[in-house]
């Protein structure tokens, strides 16, 4: 495995500072959003316990995102997520996500597939980096996790369920489509 496909592991020090074992140097949250954005799979370790911090910094990341007002989830989603936590759904919440996300790479996709044959602005630069920090936003979102709980669903509550993910995907494709004007 080449050193672009291992995730890069970055160690917090006691004293909270992240290190890059790579270039052994210091980074930020920042530095760290940045390799995502670039295609960059990243794994935080704390260096004295081993516990892995990914999950927790990448959602600090998220956050600093949302507070400067670079808004991606909606409310309702930020508050369904919430009541999730506190509900049954847990264990459905990841996997449903995990399906939506990938539904919407899936249908991206396509959507650029279609739009470098019809429109060649789409090779544009800065466009294969909106991608990439597209594409690790989702991977981030979603854990990496694709799956879809297993077992019979009833009918009725999966075309709910398609009519919401078709929603959603509307919005995040008009979304890009303001981005790429």
């Amino acid at each position: 495995m080449s050193d672009a496909e291992k995730p890069l592991l970055i160690k917090r020090y006691a004293s909270r500072r992240l290190y890059n074992t790579e270039t052994s140097d210091y980074v930020t949250l920042e530095d760290i959003a940045g390799f995502i954005r670039e295609g960059r799979d990243v794994k935080i370790v704390d260096l004295k316990s081993g516990d892995d911090l990914t999950r927790q910094y990448l959602l600090q990341i998220v956050a600093e995102h949302e507070s400067r007002g670079e808004s991606v989830l909606p409310i309702n989603v930020l508050t369904d997520l919430v009541r999730s936590y506190t509900t049954q759904a847990t264990s459905v919440v990841p996997q449903f996500l995990a399906a939506s996300f990938e539904m919407f790479r899936d249908s991206q996709s396509k959507w650029v597939e279609n739009m470098s044959s019809i429109n060649p602005m789409v090779k544009m630069p800065g466009f294969e980096a909106m991608q990439a920090q597209q594409e690790a936003f989702l991977k981030a979102m979603t854990g990496g996790n694709a799956g879809w709980p297993s077992g019979p669903k009833d009918e009725r509550e999966e075309g709910e369920d398609l009519d919401e993910i078709k929603r959603q995907l509307a919005e995040l494709q008009r979304k890009l489509a303001r981005m790429n004007k």
